[in-house]
């Protein structure tokens, strides 16, 4: 298959599972909200070396937040339901009780509210942070239960727990170019394109990832490495996946709710990334190794069946 010039090589993205959490923060106004927004989801690239995998879903309208002030919805990643209890707390903590005029709300409120259902859960949020009110702090019982805690500039509002599912980390595609100016680029357009999409967010700088990562390593202390079979400056020293040409790889990694929100935004993602400059569109694999989701270039960008129902599903499958 070709796209724009572009060939679309027949392999897979393999992705494993993960659990996440979704945040509504408000603020007084967007500029406290770019500042929270980059805080809280600030060193949250791979849970390689991460406590979470992080990064903004969608800018939120007035007409779209709770409390009708400008907001963000944000998105967190971790391996287990335990990890991510503990990076929420301490991010918000840390990030979002300390930034001028925040107020944080629950992006899943109705996950986790059967007891029998084994694909989310409810995880403490305010109901650990109240504590810094030091017996001032208030609640109040809206939608959900909301905890006031009293700061310097009024009161910090804060969702008592959030709802927590089981979703997908590890979707990806690599972006072969030419050079680096033109992969940079097309993966920047790939990027673009996927921001608008629901349930998903690509969790790396610009969500331009440089080191592709392959498991494991000549070094026992390291479970992951660099992916030489694509680093164009070990061509002739490892066997090469790299098409004549290329002198450049990004990857463009998609954590996401579902399979089908993952399938939809790398259909997005590689269509904006196809054109001049761009020898091939492949994707990470291990051979199945690594996780249980495969997501084959081919049929997805042949606009095949997706499976699931995005933002009602909480990642396809046990």
């Amino acid at each position: 298959m070709e796209i724009s010039g572009t060939i679309i090589e027949d392999t897979f993205a393999e992705a494993f599972r993960m659990w996440a959490c979704r945040l509504i923060v408000t603020a007084i106004d967007e500029h406290w909200i770019s500042f929270a927004a980059q805080q809280v989801t600030g060193y949250g690239t791979s849970v390689i070396g991460c406590d979470a995998e992080a990064g903004i879903e969608a800018a939120l309208d007035t007409s779209d937040t709770p409390d009708g002030r400008p907001g963000v919805a944000l998105m967190f990643f971790a391996f287990n339901a335990k990890a991510l209890s503990k990076a929420m707390s301490n991010r918000v903590g840390q990030c979002l009780m300390t930034c001028p005029t925040t107020a944080v709300y629950d992006g899943l409120p109705e996950f986790g509210r059967e007891s029998d259902d084994k694909n989310a859960t409810r995880i403490d949020l305010g109901k650990s942070l109240r504590y810094f009110g030091d017996g001032h702090q208030k609640s109040k019982l809206l939608d959900q239960r909301h905890w006031r805690i009293p700061v310097m500039d009024g009161e910090f509002t804060v969702v008592e727990d959030i709802g927590a599912a089981k979703a997908i980390g590890g979707g990806n595609f690599l972006v072969c170019g030419v050079d680096q100016r033109a992969t940079l680029d097309a993966a920047t357009r790939a990027v673009d394109a996927i921001a608008s999409m629901p349930d998903v967010i690509t969790p790396f700088p610009g969500g331009v990832v440089r080191s592709g990562s392959k498991v494991g390593s000549r070094y026992k202390a390291l479970f992951a490495s660099t992916n030489d079979a694509y680093c164009p400056t070990l061509r002739g020293r490892v066997e090469t996946a790299l098409r004549e040409g290329v002198g450049c790889v990004y990857e463009v990694v998609i954590n996401g709710l579902s399979e089908s929100a993952i399938e939809r935004a790398t259909r997005a993602g590689v269509e904006a990334a196809c054109g001049d400059g761009v020898i091939a569109i492949s994707a990470g694999n291990y051979g199945g190794t690594l996780g249980k989701f495969k997501f084959n270039l081919l049929p997805i960008l042949a606009g095949s069946d997706l499976t699931g129902t995005s933002h009602k599903t909480s990642g396809g499958g046990a």
